[in-house]
């Protein structure tokens, strides 16, 4: 009888570590709607043919208490970043990715790297460690012909300490962000906010669209005010001191180093989720507990790292949060973009009464309002004609350069990969028609440059053609639906 009673305490007790360790409730990372890090793992803890993964475990452990209580505070973080979890994040980095300053690549890393991790890690619990300074890169600006966008690029082992910072951070800050932010989150993307940005428009009843842009976001995050948010739930000083010498580690541009009190480095694997929990506490959070109390009808809000969408129920509403996110902004250092912030008049009732409407970009997407084939309003969405312009400039740049480099087979896989990846992206509802004028622009450039490729014109239009029949380039598909099912 005693030993069956502690058979029976000794199960139980089983019980109380997973339920320590596995959380029993689907993440908000995945809107609870799949399995995210958050999603129990059945069985036992730790079974005896089970691989051990204590880093992914602790982490998880991490993002389940954060997300049971949104004012817990975690005062030891830096026992896990250890050599152990940092052999983790080796194997997860790229190989073929750009050096940093000191030149090293991960193979030569590798080379010694259990001796080189032990010394990372001695050098962290001396505090000796410093990041190095990040090598600017730029790189074509998305959306903009002939614009450059800076972009970071660590130290390799920066990138170490940097990649396990980045895992800690997102377990305890991805659980409480709200569901308006898309931006740089497991389980969410582009799609998802374009998905849910047309069904609100389609199923409320709007007046104005605040369509905003924050100025240079990532390089005016004001690091005292960063700092002051993550000491919220964060009080491991050591961490947060990691934390400041990654922000004051500066960038190095043509030779010069350059420190600043903000910025945050594009490119930085730390970045994505630093920039998240800046605009989490400055604009998504003040935005549901202050902004929605002070409306007169329906508002919310869809971001998308620095990109903003505000549908209003109301024009009035629309143009007081335009002024008062403004001195919000300022507040803690930021910008509108005037050049790209407007209020938009998107509203169904004026459109059937025959009133024209206006239309706003978001996420490379222009939504307007057309009819339906039963001759209702509805809000619909296609490529936009400035990012589209853009694109077939860089297919053009491209096949310039393709068509002397590599001959007809090689050339031709490239440019079906090219095509399928702009059609993964732009096959959404509504969509294809602008998805198959893009396809066939490409494919007439591309002969143009071929034809080029001699001074006499060795392929005709219908050479061309038939070749294409023998070697079939991807059709249009649509990839994304934006009516749920």
């Amino acid at each position: 009888m005693a030993d069956k009673t502690k058979k029976q305490e000794s199960q139980d007790g089983c019980q109380e570590v997973r339920r320590a360790i596995v959380p029993q409730k689907r993440g908000n990372a995945r809107r609870g709607k799949g399995p995210g890090y958050n999603e129990p793992s059945r069985g036992n803890v730790v079974g005896i043919t089970e691989p051990q993964r204590p880093t992914a475990t602790k982490l998880r452990r991490i993002a389940w208490l954060s997300g049971r209580d949104e004012h817990k505070r975690f005062d030891s973080l830096m026992h896990h970043i250890n050599e152990s979890s940092l052999k983790e994040c080796f194997y997860q980095l790229s190989g073929d990715k750009a050096v940093g300053v000191d030149g090293v690549t991960k193979a030569e890393y590798e080379a010694n790297l259990d001796e080189n991790l032990s010394d990372l890690v001695s050098r962290m619990k001396q505090m000796s460690y410093r990041p190095g300074p990040v090598r600017q890169a730029l790189i074509p600006k998305e959306g903009k012909a002939n614009a450059m966008r800076p972009l970071g690029i660590s130290n390799f082992e920066d990138k170490l300490v940097q990649k396990m910072m980045q895992g800690i951070l997102e377990s305890i800050y991805d659980p409480i962000f709200l569901d308006c932010s898309y931006g740089f989150r497991p389980g969410r993307g582009c799609h998802d906010a374009i998905r849910d940005l047309h069904q609100y428009l389609f199923k409320n009843h709007v007046q104005t669209v605040i369509d905003m842009d924050l100025a240079g976001y990532f390089d005016s995050i004001d690091h005292k005010h960063l700092l002051s948010f993550l000491a919220e739930k964060v009080k491991d000083k050591v961490f947060l001191r990691y934390v400041t010498r990654m922000l004051k580690a500066g960038v190095l541009t043509d030779g010069e180093l350059r420190t600043s009190d903000e910025g945050v480095p594009q490119g930085s694997i730390c970045s994505p989720i630093l920039a998240n929990v800046f605009a989490h506490y400055v604009v998504d959070k003040w935005f549901q507990e202050v902004v929605k109390n002070h409306c007169y009808g329906k508002v919310e809000i869809f971001r998308y790292a620095d990109d903003i969408v505000i549908s209003c129920q109301y024009k009035r509403d629309a143009k007081r949060i335009l002024a008062s996110l403004v001195k919000r902004l300022e507040k803690y250092g930021l910008k509108l973009n005037l050049e790209k912030t407007q209020l938009v008049s998107f509203s169904k009732g004026s459109y059937s009464r025959g009133e024209k409407q206006e239309a706003f970009d978001f996420l490379g997407f222009t939504f307007y309002l057309g009819r339906s084939r039963k001759g209702f309003a509805l809000p619909k969405v296609k490529s936009s004609g400035k990012r589209l312009r853009v694109k077939l400039k860089r297919v053009s740049e491209w096949a310039r350069i393709a068509t002397r480099r590599y001959r007809l087979g090689e050339l031709w896989r490239r440019f079906r990969v090219k095509l399928l990846g702009h059609i993964r992206y732009y096959g959404v509802t509504f969509n294809g028609r602008h998805v198959g004028k893009f396809l066939n622009a490409s494919v007439r450039i591309l002969y143009k440059w071929l034809e080029r490729r001699s001074q006499r014109k060795s392929l005709t239009w219908e050479q061309f053609q038939q070749f294409i029949r023998a070697n079939p380039l991807p059709g249009v598909k649509i990839y994304h639906k934006l009516y749920q099912t």
